[in-house]
């Protein structure tokens, strides 16, 4: 599970009245790091931050439900488990202890580390805002 480190930055950001996404952003980035320096592997870009999200969930950041217009029922159905699961047991430990945990690292060590590379990255980040649509500022 998270680092002691990004629990802390993520509590400290809520505790500056930041947003719950900004604090679930330290989990998406320990994941990001954690892929980069070969601990595991990711598929794709959007897998790595949906794990990201997934142990913040499972901190208790209160992040709200995935919207249902660009999600899966299975999806958002999971999401609520991990919200249910850091609202009443918080979990603070690392990762790996259990038998099936252990065979979740094994399978994801055998994945890609090039999907969180900052072309991977971008190019998620374009597709995402593409699909958000147009967002014009007024600079007067």
């Amino acid at each position: 599970m998270p680092d002691k480190a990004t629990m802390e930055a993520a509590q400290e950001d809520l505790r500056e009245g930041k947003s719950p996404s900004t604090a679930a952003g330290e989990f998406v980035r320990e994941e990001i790091d954690h892929i980069r320096e070969g601990k595991h592997g990711a598929r794709n870009a959007k897998q790595a931050i949906a794990i990201g999200l997934s142990k913040a969930r499972r901190a208790g950041i209160p992040l709200g439900p995935p919207s249902a217009k660009n999600t899966s029922p299975e999806v958002r159905r999971k999401a609520a488990q991990d919200s249910a699961k850091g609202a009443t047991d918080p979990q603070t430990g690392e990762d790996g202890t259990t038998k099936r945990g252990r065979a979740r690292l094994k399978a994801m060590k055998h994945e890609p580390k090039s999907s969180v590379s900052h072309e991977a990255l971008s190019k998620q980040a374009k597709s995402s805002a593409r699909k958000r649509g147009l967002h014009v500022h007024n600079a007067a």
